[in-house]
C-alpha cells in the first residue's frame, strides 16, 4: 500500500537556479535529495504565486456561457470557460467577476468556489480556482484580448454534445464541466 502525501517526506532542495526567463514564464532548475538518498535535477516553470481563476457562468435558464478564443499553444480557436490570472490585491472571486465582465459581458451576484485545480504539478507551480457564477447581469469591462471573444450559450441538457466538440478539449474546462455536473446532481 502506498503512503499518503502526509506520510511522504518532501525532498530537500539543495540548489535552485533560473535557467530561462521570458515576460510570462520562468524556468527553474531544482537540485533535490530524496529521503532515500537519491538525488535528481528537475526543471519546473514557476508561477506568479497569485494563481488564476476559471469561471463557469450559469444562467437562470439551465445554460452555461462559454467563450471561443485563440490559443497560441495549439494555434487554434478553443471553446472553454472564461479564465485569467488573479491580479495583485484581488481575491479569486474579485478576479472571477472581473474576468467574467471582460470576457463574457456579465457580472455575477453570487459565486460558489467549486475546486482548486493544479496544472501539470510535476512541471508547473500554478493553481486555478474554479468558480460557479450565478445571478448574472449584463456588465462590460475592457479586457486585454487582442480581438473580441465569441460568447457561446450552451444548454446543460446537451453536456455530452459539448464533450464531443472537437474544440472543447482543454483539460481544465473539461474538468470544470464535470465538476459542475457533479455539483448539480448534489443539489
Amino acid at each position: 500500500m502506498s503512503k499518503t502525501n502526509q506520510e511522504n517526506k518532501l525532498p530537500e532542495i539543495n540548489a535552485r537556479a533560473v535557467v530561462a526567463k521570458s515576460r510570462f514564464f520562468k524556468v527553474e532548475r531544482v537540485d533535490l535529495t530524496f529521503s532515500n538518498g537519491a538525488t535528481r535535477e528537475f526543471e519546473r516553470m514557476s508561477g506568479s504565486g497569485r494563481g488564476a481563476v476559471m469561471v463557469i457562468p450559469l444562467t437562470d435558464d439551465n445554460h452555461i456561457l462559454l467563450i471561443r478564443e485563440y490559443s497560441a499553444g495549439t494555434h487554434s480557436y478553443q471553446l472553454g470557460f472564461p479564465k485569467g490570472l488573479i491580479d495583485p490585491g484581488e481575491t479569486p472571486i474579485q478576479a472571477g467577476n472581473r474576468e467574467l465582465q471582460e470576457e463574457v459581458g456579465f457580472k455575477a451576484e453570487q459565486f460558489l468556489p467549486l475546486k482548486d485545480l493544479s496544472m501539470a504539478p510535476t512541471f508547473f507551480d500554478a493553481k486555478m480556482n474554479v468558480l460557479i457564477a450565478q445571478d448574472l447581469t449584463e456588465s462590460h469591462l475592457e479586457g486585454d484580448e487582442p480581438e473580441p471573444l465569441q460568447v457561446v450559450r450552451w444548454s446543460l441538457d446537451n453536456i455530452d454534445e459539448l464533450l464531443g466538440q472537437e474544440d472543447f478539449n482543454e483539460a481544465r474546462s473539461v474538468a470544470a464541466l464535470l465538476l459542475l455536473e457533479r455539483w448539480r446532481k448534489s443539489q
